[in-house]
């Protein structure tokens, strides 16, 4: 039987659970349909997402559709959340982007949309809630081909918009020919000599759909089915199967960590190429650890059950891989993970409750951001405090809830702050040498710093010969100047410089007739590791740095009249409008504002527009901080850029 591994995704409250609740009924594998508003719908599991009726986590359930399974995977909608849906892409061979008839296409759906069309994943779209009050059917097609797509094809017509009688007639339109000659030599011969049959132009249609080139439309209600067994029919005949070789090498990609009542771990994969059986050793991540499969269920009719083996285009959860992570190749490695949307731009610290244990707090914070990568933790040893990164102020509600459920730890938090970054505004450079001057550590490290393009990353070079000294000196400044760079001299990372070692230099090993090593005469790795970072930040501040905050785009819908009260607003909160488009009784803003004020333009927004209005907004860029105070981080080392202090450290560590 043939695997199809399907995602559902859409913007928040457009119904994805509850057409997952329908398409499971509607395949026979649930006999009642569950409610978000009830709380007992089989993919949102946690008692956090009953509680909220919103997904936080993907959720992976199985149907038998003629002869393909379905492993549907369930993505939250919430944009705080979008790290869930990035992870579960890679694995996905179709996907139906749901779109509320009611309120149409959402800022989510764009970015969705956008991110689909990147990665070339087949995709059709469901326009639910047609038997809702305010539903529409021309004017949310119209907003589609605008908004999202022009190469949509719809598949049928409704009648009855609006109330229960609401109905779907699937059937091809003279649209369809028209969006789909435009792909297809063979079919726009056909049109010219009027030769065109329902067989070419479906068979134009499966070919497309599964090139990503086009997207059929389909309108239905996940509340009273209809519409339903079209949907189910068009994701069997236009989505594309898993592909993937059983005989070949075992690849897979983990998009989920998942953790049982004990603190076991299971590792949610898609096996791409090679079958993968328990008591297999086999190797993961980058850094070449390799683990035995302990045990292995497969999904399929409706849950995972326990399996000998997966094979390539399975979907299963693994057991018996220790330290797993979210993104980690399975086997040999198939491409290096992606990152397709924003990183988080936002972080808050995390203040422990009167009784809460602060080493628990650590590993439960710790065991969260195992389950999602993008919760950068950020550990002070010094303030004993935790920073988190991210998305929104939803996100932070639902960790929150997640220690205090989960975890039994009462946490709260403090104001969320945009993470930024530095950047170089020169070159600077700086030396010290081996037993001269004021240097405590057998060494010589010299650095230069250069600035790089954004984007580029950290590149490290060398001036020096590389046999001048032994490599693992080499790598110890290496790794360290990588680790400094976290940790500018405002507190911020240095994400895009290159960095070129001027000199080197070391004490031989060094030892007394008939004795061992003496450390006190011969260089070490420690000694490079701790004199590199005061070169580092010396090299850094002669360059000069200048601190950035991230930027998002905004697009700003709202009725024309309340344009005036908008303008003064946006100004206020440091936004800046590019382009202002007038739409009859309504316009579009479009322009930049600094991501720490986009919560407060959310807010504000619909007293400024009778709440009519619609924002969108996406991270764009970082820009240098032109306003106010710059912002500074406290640092979590051992604050190199204090000689006297740092030195303290060092060396009492080192001592120790």
């Amino acid at each position: 039987m043939h695997v199809l591994n399907l995602g559902i995704l859409a913007h928040v409250d457009a119904g994805k659970t509850s057409l997952t609740e329908r398409l499971l009924h509607s395949a026979g594998v649930i006999d009642e349909i569950g409610s978000v508003d009830d709380g007992n719908t089989r993919t949102d599991t946690l008692a956090l997402e009953r509680q909220r009726g919103i997904t936080i986590k993907s959720a992976v359930v199985s149907f038998p559709l003629d002869g393909v399974t379905v492993n549907l995977i369930d993505t939250p909608g919430h944009p705080d959340f979008i790290a869930e849906v990035e992870r579960v892409l890679g694995v996905l061979d179709g996907v139906v982007l749901v779109v509320s008839a009611v309120e149409g296409v959402q800022a989510q759906t764009r970015v969705l949309m956008r991110t689909l069309q990147r990665l070339r994943i087949p995709t059709l779209l469901f326009v639910n809630k047609i038997d809702r009050s305010g539903a529409r059917y021309e004017e949310v097609l119209r907003a589609i081909s605008a908004r999202l797509t022009p190469a949509i094809v719809p598949m049928g017509t409704t009648t009855g918009l609006g109330t229960r009688r609401a109905r779907f007639t699937p059937g091809l339109g003279p649209a369809a020919l028209d969006v789909l000659a435009g792909h297809d030599d063979t079919l726009l011969s056909a049109y010219v000599e009027d030769t065109v049959t329902d067989a070419l132009l479906r068979t134009s249609l499966v070919a497309q759909t599964r090139e990503a080139l086009v997207h059929p439309v389909f309108f239905g209600s996940a509340v009273t089915g209809v519409g339903v067994d079209a949907l189910l029919a068009g994701i069997e005949e236009l989505l594309p199967p898993a592909g993937g070789d059983a005989d070949g090498p075992v690849s897979g990609t983990v998009f989920k960590v998942e953790r049982g009542p004990a603190g076991e771990k299971a590792a949610c994969a898609r096996l791409f190429s090679g079958t993968l059986r328990t008591r297999d050793r086999i190797p993961f991540g980058t850094d070449g650890a390799e683990g035995r499969i302990t045990a292995i269920s497969v999904f399929g009719q409706g849950t995972d059950t326990r399996s000998d083996a997966v094979v390539a285009g399975q979907i299963a959860r693994l057991w018996g891989l220790g330290d797993i992570r979210i993104g980690d190749a399975i086997g040999e490695p198939r491409k290096a993970y992606e990152q397709f949307f924003a990183p988080p731009t936002l972080e808050t610290v995390v203040v422990p409750g009167p009784d809460v244990n602060s080493g628990a707090l650590h590993l439960a914070l710790t065991q969260l951001a195992e389950q999602d990568p993008l919760i950068g933790l950020r550990h002070d040893e010094r303030r004993q405090e935790t920073s988190v990164s991210l998305y929104g102020e939803v996100q932070k509600e639902v960790i929150q809830a997640t220690l205090a459920e989960e975890y039994g730890l009462g946490v709260t938090f403090r104001e969320t702050t945009p993470l930024c970054v530095e950047r170089l505004v020169g070159t600077g450079q700086a030396v010290e040498f081996n037993k001269k001057d004021a240097n405590p550590f057998l060494a010589t490290v010299g650095l230069r710093v250069d600035p790089a393009p954004v984007g580029s990353g950290v590149r490290f070079r060398l001036e020096v010969e590389l046999g001048s000294m032994p490599y693992a000196f080499f790598k110890a400044v290496e790794d360290t100047v990588r680790e400094t760079l976290d940790q500018g001299p405002h507190g911020w990372q240095i994400p895009d410089c290159a960095v070129t070692m001027t000199h080197s230099g070391y004490s031989p090993r060094q030892s007394h007739a008939h004795q061992g090593f003496d450390k006190s005469m011969s260089s070490t790795g420690a000694d490079f590791r701790g004199l590199t970072p005061l070169v580092l930040v010396e090299a850094l501040r002669r360059a000069g740095t200048r601190v950035h905050e991230p930027m998002h785009r905004f697009r700003v819908e709202a009725p024309a009249d309340t344009l005036g009260a908008l303008l003064p607003v946006l100004a206020a909160l440091t936004a800046v409008p590019r382009t202002t488009e007038t739409r009859g009784a309504g316009c579009v803003l479009a322009g930049t504002v600094p991501a720490a004020r986009v919560h407060e333009l959310e807010q504000r927004l619909p007293g400024l527009t009778r709440g009519e209005g619609e924002l969108e907004s996406v991270f764009d860029h970082y820009a240098p901080v032109t306003h106010g105070t710059v912002p500074r981080r406290p640092r979590t080392d051992h604050n190199p850029l204090n000689r006297k202090e740092y030195l303290l450290n060092v060396t009492r560590r080192m001592a120790g």
